[in-house]
């Protein structure tokens, strides 16, 4: 899949990728995308590091650039029980959809038998026609909206999607891999319909892009508080492997500081807002505090992004 092809079908999330015109990244930032699982393959676009005997992440590295930098696009995983095998995500691209099914069947001995679509976002998406060939493709798990979005963008999503197992709106759905359970809980904030993917015995969650790190987030579609709340929701006490949809697994201090990140542009919105300013004007002054570390943005745009997001929520100036 060329640009131009990802572009209109996938049109937002990474879709805006400085990338693209180049993205110029700190060594501190590249020192934040360090594994946090031992890696067990590595590619110049993604690696795969196991985070738990059958449970792998998969990390894709786009800003190592490369002519195949765009082949994964989104983070994603690989989630294996004696009788099935989880794939998270489309990715962006048909090649790294096929990529990431090759890997599944070197890793657990069969090809995935569900893929779960977090997302309609193209660089979580676009690959899905990847992950079909002569032994049949799996069983695509989404939401409703997911799957109406995509089949409106292109008629050969609308035939691979409609038999898809669907989430309902606000019922988890479970399933046993074989003496492993996955647990699919429908949420919201990063877009209308966000799905969040755990395996629950060890803890480990892949979280879409509700979850990023170390890579500023796009709220192109967000609904700023809920996305707040559901981060929150994902950041209790108990011990667990969190998976984002852009940058490393976290580790250590990682989703705290994410957290202040969402606090800093809540907080400069509503200051904004207080102040008769509008989204644009106050994207110019806004810088994240130093105590949260450096974060690349896939586009030099995405501070005004987040800010005129909570400006739709808020009420505009």
């Amino acid at each position: 899949m060329n640009r131009r092809d990802f572009l209109q079908l996938g049109g937002t999330c990474a879709a805006h990728l400085g990338l693209f015109g180049g993205v110029r990244v700190s060594a501190m930032a590249q020192s934040a995308s360090r594994p946090a699982h031992r890696v067990i393959v590595e590619q110049p676009w993604a690696r795969i590091e196991q985070i738990v005997d059958g449970v792998w992440s998969i990390v894709s590295t786009p800003l190592s650039g490369g002519e195949n930098a765009m082949r994964t696009f989104s983070n994603g995983g690989i989630i294996a029980g004696r009788s099935g095998v989880v794939v998270v995500e489309g990715f962006g691209s048909g090649d790294g959809a096929r990529w990431a099914a090759e890997q599944a069947r070197g890793l657990t001995g069969r090809r995935p038998t569900h893929v779960v679509l977090t997302h309609h976002h193209g660089d979580h998406s676009a690959g899905l026609l990847g992950y079909g060939d002569g032994s049949g493709a799996p069983i695509y798990v989404t939401t409703a909206d997911t799957r109406d979005r995509l089949k409106s963008r292109s008629p050969l999503m609308a035939e691979i999607l409609e038999s898809a197992q669907l989430v309902g709106r606000t019922d988890a759905t479970s399933f046993d891999l074989g003496g492993r359970r996955v647990t699919i809980t429908p949420r919201a904030g990063h877009t209308t319909s966000d799905l969040t993917v755990a395996v629950d015995d060890p803890a480990v969650v892949f979280g879409g892009d509700l979850l990023w790190n170390r890579h500023f987030p796009n709220y192109v579609d967000a609904i700023p508080s809920v996305l707040s709340r559901e981060v929150r929701s994902l950041s209790g006490a108990r011990a667990m492997a969190r998976v984002p949809g852009h940058g490393a697994t976290f580790s250590g201090d990682d989703l705290v500081h994410y957290i202040g990140v969402l606090d800093a542009v809540e907080d400069a919105a509503r200051k904004a807002r207080a102040a008769g300013i509008t989204a644009s004007e106050a994207a110019k002054a806004f810088k994240l505090p130093a105590a949260l570390g450096e974060w690349t943005m896939f586009s030099g745009n995405y501070y005004e992004v987040a800010l005129r997001a909570w400006e739709r929520e808020l009420g505009a100036v």
